[in-house]
């Protein structure tokens, strides 16, 4: 008599960048392993990147591992970034993971939507991504910022962003494989996923107030993301320069062309050519260290990528 072959459980990696979150791990780990026990058909490994934390994160973060073999843990060298931190966990997940979950540490990503982003998963999205409503608690200048930086991006990058997108989601294995074949420095997460252009279904959320401990994204933080992403998926900081310095020679050249009415033509003392030249050589100057400013930024990143040093440097794996 033949025995019947035990169905092999889908392995589910979730993955969660840490950074100063000592009070906000445990209470995650309990929240995750709460929300896969309501998805008993999978197995599931909890990933945490430890990105330089200050405090006593990892030591948290390595008790934890010793107590749940599905808790594993890498120890970045330093603060490599958020973004970076995803990559490592992206590359370190198991190699027979059929999917990914992405989520930060602070709980402001729910795992309680963890079922239904499988369920999307289930009926065919090769991306689950989460979108925004509302935060119970964000700072006006964030919130502004945040509009400003969508509305550009999506008239000028070749990729639109989806407004109020979070790095929350979902990713199949298909899509795992493309991406650990990227190799930029400056990268953007959520903007190279929308690159993709993989099936992307979407599930909305409000998300809540942290637990514990502060933001760790400072303005700081989001202004030099943004500043990456632009410079990373557009051209529009050096179409504006061209735009600019068309338009500053066009007035430049009509303010050239009165004068020479005004001094020649019209033997009028109005204007001084003088003052003109000044004028416009400060403007034309102006011009021309905004447009080298602008290139140095796209000859900074080529440097970065010519350069090829490591992602990450990863000081120790736990499990």
């Amino acid at each position: 008599m033949e025995t019947k072959k035990k169905k092999v459980k889908k392995l589910i990696s979730l993955i969660v960048p840490v950074y100063n979150e000592e009070a906000n791990i445990l209470p995650m780990y309990e929240a995750c392993k709460n929300a896969m026990n309501d998805v008993p058909s999978y197995n599931w490994e909890l990933i945490f990147i430890n990105d330089g934390s200050k405090d006593n994160s990892f030591a948290v973060l390595n008790q934890t591992a010793l107590k749940d073999k599905r808790v594993k843990a890498l120890d970045l060298s330093r603060n490599f970034g958020k973004e970076v931190a995803l990559t490592a966990g992206i590359q370190n997940c198991s190699d027979d993971t059929e999917a990914a979950i992405f989520m930060d540490a602070d709980l402001q990503h729910p795992p309680s939507l963890i079922p239904q982003f499988i369920k999307k998963w289930e009926q065919g999205a090769d991306i689950v991504a989460s979108i925004r409503k509302s935060t119970k608690k964000k700072a006006f200048i964030k919130h502004i910022g945040s509009k400003i930086f969508y509305a550009v991006m999506n008239k000028n990058a070749d990729t639109p962003l989806t407004q109020n997108a979070t790095d929350f989601k979902l990713i199949d294995k298909k899509v795992i494989a493309v991406l650990r074949k990227f190799t930029e420095h400056n990268r953007m997460f959520r903007g190279l996923i929308d690159w993709l252009g993989y099936k992307t279904e979407y599930i909305e959320f409000i998300a809540p107030e942290r637990m514990h401990g502060e933001a760790t994204y400072s303005l700081i933080k989001l202004t030099r993301l943004a500043v990456n992403s632009m410079t990373s998926f557009s051209l529009f900081p050096l179409r504006i320069t061209g735009y600019f310095g068309i338009f500053v020679f066009s007035i430049s050249f009509i303010l050239l062309c009165i004068m020479c009415v005004f001094k020649f033509i019209l033997k009028s003392a109005m204007f001084s050519s003088i003052s003109f030249v000044i004028v416009l050589n400060t403007f034309v100057l102006g011009i021309i260290l905004m447009a080298l400013g602008l290139i140095a930024l796209y000859i900074g990143q080529i440097r970065d990528e010519v350069v090829n040093r490591p992602l990450y440097v990863i000081r120790e794996k736990i499990n």
